[in-house]
């Protein structure tokens, strides 16, 4: 787990003036930041001002970084969030937030007694068997501690932070004042405002933890007949808005497979068991675990996945589904208009923008479905794919009037960028189009 310096490791929650100042200041710094740098372009050339404007949107995005890590909650979910939405943000912020991924330091357990009092009515150890004081993970919203139930079960109890909740919309306002006040954001406001409305959607989903209990639920429903997917019982007694309380479910970190000797043949049983609970997720159920954040997976040496955390969950509209669906198989079968076709249908498209040459699809096609079509097994752990986008981006820039945020595929697309990162650190490898295949005939019933 990351650490931080003892003072931070024991603070309490930010209180709301506190909140207040802090984002208030950041918004205030990058605003500046943004003034001084359009001031200064008008005595510099244009490669000097492109180097200062690069190093301004760096600062502001580092600046913008740093306050929401400070103050946890919300703000830090926010920007975790918005770290993999490298798409829809600027660079110069995505980067930045990418540190935010790291666990956050935990809260002195008295404040989770507290909380947990405040949602029962009983300290925890009245409540359970056994309550470990020393979290067993902690991240931006909340922390999670093992415990034992009266009938002798082994659970994990995950108790949101004081306050977390009531301060979303606040620290949502001031991010987007902040982001437009630095110039980092260049969609309209249109697609800006939408963007930050499915993310605040998501973020209150996410806290309140009776939607997650019955997510967990459904998602037990989803895959009571797939063997390669466990996930973990609502424990109802112990659970309420603020604190839930679920079966223990023993899994290995993504980080610990190399040190437990996993096999390749498990690595590769893993990428498989990956691609199938996601297809099968977005495509027979339309609705998908949505943070691939690799703390919410685990792992066994016979390549099965243990599934954990379902605060943030996307149920995906049928004609978003399938307009995905239609899209990856243009792009397979190299049908450039049906390409251009469902990327209107996904939003993904601007209709008024310029028109888009077939040899630029097929750039993006050749790239993003190598996995696919190198007719052997694609070795994800040496992948360089994330390093050819970046090396594309500067060509994108010049045909991005002709593109637009596409809000309704945002988490689904976090999904797949995420679990590419995971497929990377698990070092899978495979011929894992077979299993998308059967999913992209809309006649069949995969």
């Amino acid at each position: 787990m990351a650490q931080d310096p003892p003072d931070k490791q024991t603070s309490r929650p930010v209180t709301k003036s506190k909140r207040f100042f802090k984002l208030a200041g950041m918004t205030a710094s990058v605003a500046g930041n943004y003034a001084r740098s359009k001031i200064k372009s008008v005595f510099k050339t244009a490669e000097e001002n492109a180097r200062q404007q690069a190093e301004s949107y760096q600062e502001s995005g580092e600046r913008i970084a740093k306050t929401l890590g400070e103050l946890k909650g919300a703000a830090m979910k926010i920007g975790q969030m918005a770290s993999v939405a490298s798409d829809v943000l600027p660079k110069e912020l995505s980067s930045a937030l990418t540190s935010l991924q790291k666990e956050a330091p935990p809260m002195p357990f008295e404040v989770i007694a507290d909380q947990i009092e405040a949602e029962f009515g009983a300290r925890p150890e009245v409540l359970f068997n056994h309550f470990d004081r020393e979290p067993f993970a902690a991240a931006s919203i909340g922390q999670v501690h093992r415990a034992q139930v009266d009938d002798g079960r082994e659970v994990v109890v995950k108790i949101q932070y004081p306050g977390v909740d009531s301060s979303v919309d606040s620290d949502l306002a001031h991010l987007k004042l902040a982001l437009r006040a630095s110039g980092l954001v260049k969609m309209n406001r249109k697609a800006f405002n939408s963007l930050f409305d499915e993310i605040r959607a998501r973020l209150h989903e996410e806290l309140d933890y009776t939607l997650e209990a019955d997510n967990v639920r459904l998602f037990r429903e989803f895959h009571k007949d797939d063997d390669f997917v466990h996930i973990p019982e609502v424990v109802g007694e112990r659970s309420s808005k603020r604190v839930l309380t679920l079966t223990y479910v023993p899994g290995d970190d993504i980080n610990d497979l190399d040190e437990l000797n996993y096999t390749q043949e498990a690595r590769d049983t893993i990428g498989e068991n990956l691609f199938r609970l996601t297809l099968k997720q977005l495509f027979t159920h339309q609705t998908i675990h949505a943070d691939p954040n690799p703390a919410n997976y685990a792992f066994r040496p016979d390549g099965t996945i243990v599934l954990y955390d379902f605060g943030c969950i996307k149920r995906v509209k049928p004609e978003i589904a399938e307009a995905y669906r239609d899209t990856i198989r243009c792009a397979v079968e190299e049908d450039y208009e049906g390409v251009e076709e469902g990327l209107l249908k996904l939003g993904a498209r601007d209709p008024d923008g310029p028109p888009i040459e077939p040899s630029y699809y097929k750039q993006w096609r050749d790239l993003l479905l190598l996995p696919f079509t190198t007719g052997e097994p694609f070795d994800y752990g040496t992948s360089t794919i994330h390093d050819e986008v970046k090396k594309m981006v500067p060509e994108a820039l010049k045909r991005i009037s002709s593109f637009q945020p596409a809000v309704e595929i945002v988490f689904i697309d976090r999904v797949v960028v995420g679990h590419y990162g995971n497929l990377r650190i698990v070092r899978s490898k495979g011929q894992f189009f077979e299993l998308v295949e059967p999913y992209l005939d809309p006649q069949a019933d995969p």
